[in-house]
């Protein structure tokens, strides 16, 4: 039985009603829950499940969620984001990207574009040297 898609990321926070600021009031979240010691956010369709914890941790690898927005709010977002966030990386993959950290440092990126596009590249770029394999 194979997967059949995201159910939800559970994050969790050292500082519930901070990180619940950055993700409704910042990236744009709606919250649908609200419990002690948790929330739960709808963003962008993703269901998103804020969760207090006395030691939250961060990784220091390439480890991250990726969020999408149209090429048209890219500029806007990535201003808004920049101006409340630190950025952890600097992007040099196809297709526009921000990467940025929450306020726990969890690693997000900002990122227009999909597999599709991302496949269209590598096909047109055989020089990076990913083989994109035959369906």
């Amino acid at each position: 039985m194979p997967i059949t898609g995201l159910n939800h990321i559970t994050l969790a926070v050292s500082d519930l009603p901070r990180a619940l600021d950055f993700y409704r009031d910042v990236l744009g979240a709606r919250q649908v829950t609200d419990a002690p010691g948790s929330v739960y956010l709808d963003l962008g369709g993703i269901w998103l499940c804020l969760e207090r914890a006395d030691h939250v941790t961060t990784r220091a690898d390439d480890t991250h969620i990726a969020l999408s927005c149209g090429k048209a709010d890219f500029d806007a977002l990535a201003a808004r984001i920049s101006a409340r966030a630190a950025l952890w990386k600097v992007n040099r993959s196809e297709g526009a990207s921000l990467y940025f950290l929450d306020p726990d440092g969890h690693k997000l990126e900002l990122h227009i574009g999909d597999l599709a596009s991302r496949l269209v590249h590598y096909r047109s770029h055989p020089d990076k040297g990913v083989r994109v394999l035959k369906p």
